[in-house]
């Protein structure tokens, strides 16, 4: 037994999104001052809420990555789910509730939007860098996810911070679509409550997206089992091992991204050697590790068919 190095995931993909949603962020404050549109608010405060989730998971995977110790022997790898959990709190309430809360006000009390064009433009630009960025995160999803479905993948993956980031900017992504679409519609009528109800579908798509994230994370958060493929291979390689019967008992906890922990009862033949069972217990580690290195713990216990 013991503990295998971990296997870290890199943060450019967040990064990434950090810089763009910042410069989409300051781009859009200034159109909203200009053409005085809910949507158009709705997007900026969308991407400034953006950003500060994309801190929060850099700040989480710092924190995940930290050594274990005495008070968490088994590391910190679950921080990145609790940082994972409060963006989505922060995309329902920062973003969702906020344009919702904007929309309904314009619907009621609806103004003109001015310098239409100007909104145009910049709606146009962002959705571009947008949707630059989204591609990005779909590469990303694509070079992990191997054979597996990418929806099945999006619903099953340990790898919270990549699904978040996805999340928010394919949120992004279709809110600048409605938000073309209202201040298209709002500048030719001449009604501004189209304005309003572009903002109050855009809060809606947030806080679809945020309750999508937060019951995924939530999952991990409270100690979900590692990938069903780990336990597929434990039992074939078991089963390889002379002097083992097979598999009685099996857990796994995924403790953060590109790290599970595995403890199993395995039945060996009652009449190996204390060294022969130590010897199987090395070889099962060994073949586990290097087929699946986020194994970072794993702990066997031997016994004998009753």
């Amino acid at each position: 037994m013991g503990d295998h190095k971990k296997d870290s995931h890199g943060t450019g993909h967040i990064v990434q999104s950090l810089v763009v949603n910042l410069l989409i962020a300051v781009v859009k404050a200034v159109a909203a001052v200009i053409t005085k549109s809910g949507a158009m608010l709705a997007e900026a405060i969308h991407s400034f809420s953006d950003c500060g989730n994309q801190m929060l998971l850099l700040i989480g995977v710092k924190q995940s990555r930290k050594p274990a110790d005495a008070s968490h022997p088994f590391g910190y790898g679950r921080a990145l789910y609790l940082w994972s959990f409060m963006v989505a709190l922060m995309l329902f309430v920062g973003g969702g509730v906020f344009s919702v809360y904007e929309g309904v006000h314009k619907i009621r009390h609806p103004e003109p939007v001015e310098s239409p064009l100007i909104g145009v433009a910049i709606l146009g630009i962002s959705l571009v860098l947008e949707g630059y960025a989204t591609f990005s995160n779909i590469r990303e999803l694509n070079g992990r996810r191997g054979e597996v479905g990418f929806f099945k993948f999006l619903s099953t993956t340990k790898d919270s911070d990549l699904v978040v980031v996805f999340g928010e900017n394919a949120a992004a992504v279709l809110g600048l679509a409605f938000a073309l679409v209202a201040l298209g519609l709002a500048a030719s009528t001449g009604d501004g409550r189209y304005d309003g109800g572009g903002s109050l579908v855009i809060g809606l798509v947030l806080i679809g997206v945020a309750i999508f994230l937060a019951r995924e994370v939530h999952s991990l958060l409270l100690g979900e089992a590692g990938d069903p493929i780990i336990e597929e291979t434990t039992k074939r390689i078991v089963g390889e091992t002379p002097g083992c019967e097979g598999i009685i008992h099996y857990r796994s906890v995924q403790q953060g991204a590109g790290e599970v922990m595995v403890a199993m009862k395995v039945a060996f033949q009652a009449d190996l050697t204390l060294a022969r069972v130590a010897s199987s217990i090395d070889e099962i580690e060994a073949k586990l590790r290097a087929l699946h290195p986020d194994v970072r713990y794993l702990f066997v216990e031997p016994d004998v068919r009753h």
